[in-house]
């Protein structure tokens, strides 16, 4: 490499390395990894363990835009990864900025596909603190429902 590419490389390199690291967002594998990876952690270490973790924004539910929440089949949040105040609450008649009653219909779906689906909403990124279109992916365990999303 002559001395004027060396030269260009390094203060590429130089700027690159200077810059702010962006965003970024988890994928549609990510979301899916996670819900699993917390079914698995919730049968191994019991709910009130597991929730504990989930809502305490334990590094293990967090990845980028990505947490976890569990809902009962009745609608009541029992783990948040992006809100412990929502932790307790009844939020079956929750609704998005469109109307669209997400938690009921996330339950419903819950029930009527527990081996696993993906619901479509508008909800706050944490990280943007913007109302994003998102993508819910949801298992279901017992009488519950776990949940990781994807900002779109």
């Amino acid at each position: 490499m002559n001395r004027t590419l060396a030269g260009l490389a390094l203060t590429c390199a130089a700027l690159v390395g200077s810059q702010p690291a962006l965003a970024q967002n988890a994928t549609k594998d990510d979301a899916v990894a996670m819900v699993k990876k917390g079914v698995a952690y919730i049968k191994a270490s019991g709910k009130d363990k597991a929730y504990g973790e989930i809502t305490a924004k334990s590094a293990q539910f967090i990845k980028h835009d990505l947490y976890l929440v569990v809902y009962g089949l009745d609608g009541k949040c029992l783990a948040h990864g992006a809100n412990e105040k929502q932790v307790g609450r009844d939020l079956i008649d929750l609704k998005d900025i469109d109307g669209k009653a997400f938690v009921r219909e996330r339950v419903e779906l819950g029930r009527s596909s527990p081996k696993g689906f993906w619901q479509d909403y508008k909800f706050t990124n944490p990280t943007t603190k913007k109302i994003e279109p998102k993508q819910m992916y949801c298992e279901r365990l017992d009488e519950t429902i776990v949940c990781g999303g994807i900002y779109k």
